[in-house]
């Protein structure tokens, strides 16, 4: 799993960039003019637009602006094609139906005001160039193969350069390699031309980037002739035979064709891009290597082009001075070249001269260093003037690269230009000298508010302006200290720097500028975020083509801030595809494709920072089929196969399976022959005689098996004697006096050969010395008649075919057939264990009786009546079996109070010999079934009648019934049992002096002596009376019923209200006082931190039972553990409360009410509230 972090703000940059940049002077404040916008200097224009000279100024007053071309003025105003922009010195030249090279040239601007004048550099202004090539007619070029080749292009000189390409005639790059490349100079170089170069279209082409314009050379054709070819046109042309003497080319040694000689030399300026290049002839091709004699390559600015001809290395600097060796080597031998670089330099700024802020009688440096290759000269100018040349002024001395300015006076004012040249180039800075008297002004805005993630650094901005300059002074909060030292750093101009900002940081910050003129404050805001974390990361996934996947991405951020969530795939966009579903925290793919596959990375990024988690994603599939099927080493048992793997498609291939077909005996199917390790892609394979193979192979990963291979030619065995004999030989009978052998039919392969036939022997084991045999063909088995029942044969099959006999077959041991058996169990016994089981003995019968292999016994028994006159019924024969040699089981699941009937046989593989003589038990009593019904009829205010009926299982005598019942309330409370006993002989009863209007659960049972039967149960409901009926639907509907419903609803928010009150109020009241001096910790009328009542609350020892209801007349009974209002405020329950919301009364005498032991209900009337939905409405 790769992870990265980023962490970023965004004031980061911009503050970074700011320490080190130079005093701005405000706008409104006067200053000499500053150059903001110039164009470049060499300035290559497009003749087909206007010409746009930039050059943009500040300061106050804003500057005018002046033109020289080639050093002298430039009146714009007498040339009409040329405009200057308004509040701009930038020029405009309209170039419609002018020369463009008439206003090639130096251009210089200048930007004055009155404390001041700032110069441009000089602008050189040429106009790009694309000339045609020059008519030429290239004659065919005719080579022999194996020479080396240069085709030239000579493009037309252009301005920039052009860029070189070689294509054919159709616009298609020609191919280029070891052998064939490009020169940096644009010709085609071929190392050894072979016959496939002979083409009639060698064009090359020449791009002006400029004008976006192309030109191409005429086309080359080029004839590649071996020595064959040579030898037959000469011969042609002398009248004579091999002129030349051999067929092929001769192999030649490496030769340069760039550059020539042994050592050259090359001088390139600092910065800018070195191109070596090494192209060498031979035969076989040479191979082009580099190195640097005295050093290493910088390896993040080197690159190899153009088949390793070319070293390219990028910003150059004096260090990449030296020797370089490029070596062009083949088989034949190998060749230097030496190519000494030395490196001189343009000027380049060490430090560039910064404007100066003097207050009068203040002093200051302005300081101009530069370097380069050779070392430049540095000049000085005063408002464009050589400084030689201005007027002289006693506060300023100039030494060499540095202007010394002491005790500057008002009016000094001036733009001094330090100009660093050599002869490679030359750098033109403005920089004034500003004369000002100013009260610190700070410029940061106001409040500003800066946001920075915890453990980043902070920077707070402080920029400010006066003359002389301010000292900036930071405090944060409550100004009690200045901010200075460790966390805090202050720099020079003015920012603030915490390094590891914490949450501590937050809060209000202010800086002070201050100078001998005033002072001038300003405060900011700094807030500490969290970092935005992934909690938890995409992971590695494999997963199969056409499955989906998800890769998960839960994240952790500030919740302040806003996070957006970015998907992308290997560092690009996720593909425009609608099987890609972004969430807020996944991304799933489905119906995964093998381009699918690659590097997913999760960005979760706020405003000011981002995480960022990678997982990758294989895609596998089943392999390709393996290819090019080869058998080799053939044998006439065996043949080795060899084959190519298929692509695995991301999954290690495991195994092969080598599969055969058999057109001689089973055309076209296909049979499984051997495994081999997915590492190997060759088997030796075993084969049988008289088989046509034909071999395939597929491919085993972990995602499936892949198709089949396209099957391998056709091998044939020659036939022999078969190898082996038949398999599965038996020998068993289907009658008393019959022995039957079968065996496996041999396949086709197995044979060996024509005419398969099978030689059947047998013997009575222990008894016959001779074999009996008889052969057989296209048959799988043989049966022998008349032999002694159940009775052991030694039998044998062998194989034979038309070249010979199978090897020596195996003695299987078989039996005739078996009879039924010849007599009953004797000395059967039953043992009644319980009203459900009982047991039965037998004596086993003898072994010869059996006739045939013992099975096992038989037990037959069935229900012959029931014990009680009314369940006559008979129940169907039921049979137990007991395998082996047994002589007892048991007989489960009987019926109580019944009569059995049963008898025991024994049974072989053949059937059940006799059975033994019936014999019968008793089943004693158990307890009956469930009542048939029952039902409740005749309801009425104060009885209920109850009808049943008798068990259908009685299992013995009745003695009775048990009736129990019991109330249950509206809240599926049970209420006390009740029970009572009826005789056997009842099926009805009516119960009197009940309830009305209530409803009663019924449990009903029948009993016999062995205990009482299973319970039916049943429920029903004493009816109404109509006028109580009537009466409460008529106060339910009342007015003033529902007023005070909706009375005793405005009292609890009353009370709630109070209850908000005193939680802001806080403080002692005299209830509280009153609760704190208790000392029973169950006694608590107000909890103070929740404002709940008593000990209600929402926990689960206080919610009502599951199953629970609220009664019908919509209150709620109190417990002993309720608080009532009246409790607080003395007798008669008008307890007061004073402004700020505290009890006026005291606690009163009733808590002794509430400790008696018990639930009594109070006297007071009932809340229609429930207590628990009030404090969860709290």
């Amino acid at each position: 799993m790769e992870r990265t972090r980023a962490r970023a703000t965004v004031f980061l940059m911009l503050f970074l960039g700011n320490l080190g940049n130079a005093l701005e002077v405000p706008l409104d404040l006067p200053q000499p003019p500053t150059i903001t916008h110039q164009s470049p200097k060499d300035y290559i224009i497009d003749p087909r637009e206007n010409i746009v000279i930039h050059c943009d100024a500040k300061g106050k007053p804003h500057p005018s602006f002046s033109w020289t071309r080639n050093g002298t003025h430039f009146d714009i105003d007498q040339d009409p094609k040329v405009t200057m922009r308004p509040h701009s010195g930038t020029l405009v030249v309209d170039i419609s139906g002018e020369k463009v090279e008439s206003y090639e040239g130096v251009y210089q601007c200048t930007a004055r005001n009155e404390h001041g004048t700032a110069v441009s550099n000089n602008i050189v202004i040429r106009q790009s160039r694309s000339p045609l090539w020059s008519k030429e007619r290239n004659e065919p070029i005719i080579v022999q193969e194996g020479v080396s080749l240069v085709l030239q292009c000579r493009p037309p000189a252009g301005l920039p350069p052009p860029i070189i390409f070689w294509m054919d005639i159709n616009f298609q790059r020609l191919p280029q390699s070891s052998r064939v490349s490009q020169a940096l100079n644009g010709d085609l170089h071929f190392s050894n031309v072979l016959k496939e170069d002979s083409r009639n279209d060698y064009i090359c082409y020449a791009r002006f980037p400029h004008t976006q314009t192309i030109q191409q050379k005429q086309p080359i054709t080029v004839t590649v002739l071996n020595l064959d070819a040579i030898n037959e046109t000469v011969a042609a042309l002398y009248n004579e035979t091999d002129f030349l003497s051999d067929g092929s080319a001769e192999e030649r040694r490496p030769t340069f064709l760039i550059p020539s000689g042994s050592s050259t030399s090359k001088m390139v300026l600092r910065g800018q891009v070195l191109e070596l290049e090494c192209i060498a002839e031979g035969l076989p091709t040479p191979e082009v290597s580099w190195s640097k004699v005295s050093g290493e390559f910088p390896a993040k600015r080197t690159s190899f082009l153009h088949f390793q001809k070319t070293l390219r290395i990028v910003d150059v600097s004096e260090a990449d001075a030296g020797e370089y060796r490029c070596t062009a080597r083949n088989r034949l031998a190998s060749v230097h070249h030496t190519i000494r670089v030395t490196v001189k330099a343009a000027p380049y700024w060490i430090s560039t001269p910064r404007n100066l802020v003097l207050a009068p009688r203040e002093r200051g440096n302005m300081i101009c260093r530069a370097s380069g290759t050779p070392k430049p000269t540095i000049t000085w100018a005063m408002n464009g003037i050589p400084i030689e040349n201005s007027p002289k002024d006693p506060s300023r001395k100039v030494e060499g690269d540095t202007i010394i300015f002491e005790e500057v006076q008002t009016g000094s004012s001036a733009v001094y230009q330090c100009n660093a040249s050599n002869e490679y180039g030359y750098l033109l800075s403005n920089a004034f000298v500003n004369v000002l008297s100013e009260t610190p002004r700070v410029l940061t805005p106001a409040n500003k508010v800066y946001q920075v993630i915890r453990n980043n650094r902070a920077l707070l901005d402080c920029s400010s302006f006066g003359s002389p300059i301010p000292k900036i002074t930071w405090f944060k909060d409550s100004r009690s200290s200045t901010l200075d030292g460790d966390p805090y750093v202050l720099h020079e101009n003015g920012t603030l720097e915490i390094h590891v900002a914490q949450a501590v940081n937050s809060g209000k910050y202010t800086c002070v500028a201050r100078n001998s003129l005033g002072i001038s404050e300003n405060h900011v805001y700094l807030e500490v975020k969290e970092p935005t974390r992934i909690l938890k990361q995409p992971e590695y996934q494999v997963v199969q083509r056409t499955r989906n996947v998800v890769f998960e991405c839960k994240v952790k951020h500030d919740p302040s801030l806003i996070p957006t969530m970015t998907w992308v795939k290997d560092d690009g966009e996720l593909p425009d595809d609608e099987r890609f579903l972004v969430d807020s925290d996944s991304l799933t793919i489905t119906d995964v494709t093998e381009n699918d596959a690659g590097t997913y990375t999760c960005i979760m990024a706020t405003t000011l920072d981002q995480d960022s988690a990678s997982a990758e994603l294989i895609v596998v599939e089943q392999p390709d089929p393996p290819t090019d099927l080869e058998l080799t080493d053939q044998k006439p048992r065996s043949v080795r196969l060899t084959w190519i793997p298929g692509d695995e498609h991301n999954s290690p291939i495991h195994v092969f399976l080598i599969q055969y077909t058999d057109s001689l005996h089973h055309h076209g199917h296909w049979h499984n022959l051997t495994l081999v390790p997915g590492a190997k892609t060759t088997a030796h394979l075993k084969l049988s005689p008289y088989v046509h193979y034909a071999f395939r192979v597929l491919a085993l990963n972990e995602v499936g098996l892949s198709n089949p291979s396209l099957p391998s030619r056709m091998y044939k065995t020659n036939p022999s004697a078969p190898d082996e004999n038949p398999s599965g030989v038996d020998g068993f009978g289907t009658e008393h006096d019959n022995l039957v052998i079968s065996w496996k039919p041999m396949s086709g392969h197995q044979a060996n050969g024509p005419g398969l036939q099978y030689k059947v022997m047998w013997r009575q084991k222990d008894v016959d010395t001779e074999w009996t045999s008889v052969t057989v063909a296209n048959v799988s088995k043989f049966m022998v008649s008349g032999t002694p029942t159940f009775t052991p044969y030694e039998v044998q099959v062998q194989a034979i075919n038309d070249y010979g006999i199978g090897p020596e077959p195996a003695v299987v041991t078989g039996h005739s057939g078996e009879d039924l058996p010849m007599q009953a169990p004797d000395n059967v016994q039953v043992l009644v264990l319980n009203s459900s089981l009982a047991e039965v003995h037998w004596e086993p019968v003898p072994p010869k009786t059996v006739r045939g292999r013992l099975k096992g016994y038989k037990v037959y028994y069935w229900r012959e009546r029931s014990l009680h006159k009314h369940n006559p019924h008979h129940v169907e024969q039921q049979v137990l079996t007991f395998s082996g040699n047994k002589s007892h089981g048991m007989l489960p699941g009987l019926q109580p109070y019944s009569l059995y009937l049963f008898n025991v046989r024994v049974f072989n593989g053949k059937g059940e010999g006799p059975a033994s003589s019936n014999q019968q038990f008793e089943t004693p009593e158990g307890v009956p079934g469930r009542p048939s019904f029952l039902k409740i009829t005749k309801p009425s205010l104060d009885s209920l009648t109850l009808e049943w009926g008798p068990p259908y299982d009685r299992n013995g005598r009745l003695t009775g019934y048990t009736l129990k019942y019991q109330t249950v309330n509206i809240s599926n409370v049970l209420g006390p049992v009740e029970e009572l006993a009826l005789p056997a002989n009842e099926t009805t009863v009516t119960l009197i002096n009940l309830k009305y209007s209530t409803r009663y659960k019924f449990y009903f049972n029948a009993k016999t002596g062995q205990g009482a039967g299973p319970v039916v149960t049943e429920e029903a409901a004493t009816i109404m009376d109509e006028a109580m009926a009537a009466r409460q639907v008529d106060i339910a509907t009342q007015g003033w019923f529902i007023g005070l419903m909706c009375a005793i609803a405005l009292l609890i928010l009353v009370l709630l209200i109070i209850c908000f009150i005193q939680r802001n109020k806080g403080g002692k009241y005299p209830v509280k006082e009153k609760e704190d001096a208790h000392t029973d910790p169950e006694f608590q009328p107000m909890k103070e931190d929740d404002c709940t009542f008593g000990e209600y609350s929402d926990t689960e020892d206080h919610k009502p039972l599951k199953g629970s209801r609220t009664p019908s007349n919509g209150t709620v009974h109190r417990d002993n553990s309720d608080d009532s209002l009246v409790d607080y405020g003395g007798d008669g329950g008008d307890g007061q409360f004073n402004e700020d919301g505290s009890f006026i009364g005291q606690y009163s005498g009733k808590s002794s009410a509430r400790d008696t032991a018990g639930g009594h209900e109070s006297s007071e009337a009932p809340s229609p509230v429930n207590t628990s939905a009030m404090n969860s409405f709290v």
